[in-house]
């Protein structure tokens, strides 16, 4: 019985070798047949057909505009030179978002080799009268990190759009998070990690790149007509070049998307405070001395100085199931969050402040509430408020805060 079932095995493994050969055969003879079409001139009807399995792939494509886009956004009319959409906060978070989707598709285009005529990304800044100026590019792997995209005036002109609609940006500056794919994975996770271990992306190539390019469009037209934006690890290299700028007394307007918050430093610290909180119980608990309570650390819980200084406040897009980015809603060290409504508020009694716009859907699973594309959906609601948390005064406060006073040597 048992040779009887090793013969049927024998048997039907030799018929599927010979299945294998033949269909081996027939894509031998395939390649053979579609060399010989492309060497002869005659052979455009099959080049077009190519062509045209390419745009419909590209129809069916995940990330097409018409696809994974927004539903609720039109293209610029000549009704924008009455009444702008971009003063609305919706619209342009939405057309904001949309930019930096555009630059993950440029590096996805990049790495297979999509032309002109078949790209993915120029869909996503095309409906609004936007152009590629230029690209940032990491020359360590050839990827494409960001990019500049400029106000198109003539593609806004053969639609009638005699000006720019007010609110929107000359340029924009916009930086993808990280890509893993193969040619993009190491120095994308690299960046990661040092922002895991430092909190600061300031030793990278990239942070270079895009705070040079940004001073570049801000030189050419001016930080009022220019903004920055970045999703995840972008959203982190925005948010430091926008800093650096301020700090130069250039503000531009800035839009982060999934910030990064968790830092291996700032846990460290948090550690510290808290060993330190339980050191004071414990002395306040032991008999008093004599001794003169040290004076507190400068900044703990310490008002920061404005100093007049116009304030800088970027835009927070935060989700609360995203542990990436939800510690930037977190009160905790004397913060404190209200509800507010004006678009350019600053920082009050001299806290550092940014406009927070927080995102809670319950439960999600990790992927969905870190991702861009929620930050352009039909039922998006979120809740809009100025806040001076711990977090996000721990980033700002180096803009706002005076340096300190020289001494004064006494007169002998």
């Amino acid at each position: 019985m048992a040779k009887k079932n090793q013969e049927e095995i024998a048997k039907e493994t030799a018929l599927v070798l010979k299945e294998i050969n033949n269909d081996n055969k027939q894509n031998q003879d395939s390649t053979a047949d579609a060399d010989a079409n492309a060497a002869d001139p005659s052979s455009q009807s099959s080049t077009c057909a190519v062509s045209n399995n390419n745009e419909d792939e590209n129809d069916h494509h995940p990330y097409a505009f018409h696809v994974s886009g927004p539903r609720n956004v039109s293209s610029p009319s000549w009704r924008e030179i009455i009444k702008s959409s971009w003063k609305n906060g919706n619209y342009k978070r939405t057309v904001i978002a949309c930019f930096i989707q555009a630059v993950y598709l440029l590096e996805l285009d990049r790495q297979e080799n999509k032309t002109e005529e078949n790209a993915l990304a120029p869909k996503w800044w095309i409906p609004f009268k936007y152009k590629l100026s230029q690209t940032l590019i990491d020359e360590r792997d050839g990827s494409i990190y960001g990019a500049i995209l400029e106000w198109d005036r003539s593609a806004a002109l053969a639609d009638f759009i005699l000006i720019r609609p007010s609110g929107a940006p000359r340029a924009v500056l916009v930086l993808r998070g990280t890509l893993l794919k193969s040619q993009t994975i190491r120095r994308d996770i690299q960046d990661d990690l040092r922002f895991l271990a430092w909190e600061s992306l300031k030793g990278s190539v990239r942070f270079n790149g895009a705070l040079e390019a940004l001073k570049l469009i801000a030189d050419k037209y001016g930080g009022g007509n220019v903004c920055v934006a970045g999703h995840s690890l972008g959203a982190g290299f925005a948010l430091q070049v926008g800093k650096a700028l301020a700090k130069q007394g250039v503000f531009v307007e800035t839009h982060l998307f999934n910030p990064p918050s968790v830092s291996l430093a700032m846990s460290l610290k948090n550690i510290g405070e808290k060993a330190g909180f339980a050191w004071k119980r414990l002395k306040s608990m032991l008999p008093s001395s004599n001794e003169t309570p040290a004076i507190s650390e400068v900044g703990q819980n310490a008002s920061i100085p404005s100093s007049g200084l116009k304030n800088w406040v970027p835009h927070l897009y935060v989700n609360n199931s995203d542990y990436i980015c939800c510690y930037y809603t977190d009160p905790a060290g004397g913060g404190n969050q209200e509800v507010e409504n004006k678009e350019n508020a600053g920082p009050k009694n001299g806290q550092a402040a940014a406009k927070l716009f927080v995102l809670s859907k319950g439960k999600q699973k990790f992927l969905e509430a870190h991702g861009l594309e929620q930050w352009w959906g039909d039922d998006l609601e979120l809740q809009q408020a100025l806040s001076n948390s711990k977090l996000i005064s721990k980033q700002l406060k180096s803009l706002y805060t005076l340096p300190a006073a020289p001494k004064q040597t006494q007169a002998k």
